[in-house]
């Protein structure tokens, strides 16, 4: 499908994001990320039950959803980018898969296109690190599917911390902004160069700013990696305050 030609009334830019239909934070969160002149349209996928832990399992069905109907829906807005808005579920089938995820989207659009898991890899490369300590709310094999993945891409994982316990696809949304900011600080370690926050629906934009200055390093969230990658697809380079240091790489 190709893309209509710009036109002034369209503002700078507009990005579709395609949300697991049970995530409750990562709208706020590009609604606070969102640049002015900079309009968002989502809609939501399914593929995982709801009233199960969002395992491996559950989120590598998510992966392997069809994507058709809820992208149909998306383009009735004719998006310039495309946000796929789930990190796990091309976590747990590699980098690979995530590659041909974000080729297939692309080709069907015609609109440029993030996953949140390549935008993680894409913010470490920005920043030219390779050594990171990693949180997350996921299951514990979600996280060895989550390390493997980055060291597929030359990303080495030095400290991690990940919650107690196996949180359901609403307890994951409901981490409040302290315990999100806990959860990174114990991912924390003179070896690693970067805070990675994986989720996009855990509340980790909020604590952005806050957790660098703690730590003294750039610390990078799901939801912040894709915005910062849409808007570097869009030419923006006038990024909100206050949402780390990787943003300030818009302004070269």
């Amino acid at each position: 499908m190709t893309q209509p030609d710009f036109h002034p009334s369209r503002g700078r830019s507009r990005f579709g994001v395609l949300v697991p239909f049970t995530n409750t934070n990562l709208e706020p969160d590009m609604t606070m990320l969102r640049p002015e002149g900079v309009s968002l349209h989502f809609a939501r996928m399914g593929g995982y039950d709801q009233e199960e832990i969002p395992d491996a399992a559950q989120m590598h069905g998510l992966g392997a959803a069809d994507l058709d109907e809820p992208l149909r829906l998306l383009l009735g807005v004719r998006p310039d980018v495309i946000l796929y808005g789930c990190t796990s579920a091309t976590l747990t089938h590699g980098p690979a898969f995530d590659r041909e995820l974000a080729d297939r989207i692309r080709t069907s659009s015609g609109a440029q296109t993030v996953t949140a898991a390549g935008a993680l890899v894409h913010a470490m490369r920005t920043l030219g690190v390779t050594r990171i300590g990693f949180a997350s709310p996921y299951v514990a094999d979600i996280n060895d599917l989550a390390i493997r993945f980055l060291a597929e891409t030359g990303i080495s994982t030095v400290s991690r911390s990940e919650v107690a316990g196996q949180l359901d696809n609403y307890g994951q949304g409901a981490l409040t902004p302290q315990a999100v900011f806990d959860l990174g600080l114990a991912a924390d370690c003179p070896e690693a160069e970067v805070l990675v926050l994986s989720c996009t629906d855990m509340r980790s934009v909020e604590i952005i700013d806050r957790l660098e200055k703690t730590v003294g390093k750039p610390v990078v969230t799901s939801n912040q990696a894709m915005a910062f990658q849409a808007m570097e697809m869009a030419g923006i380079t006038t990024p909100p305050a206050g949402f780390g240091r990787l943003m300030l790489n818009l302004q070269r």
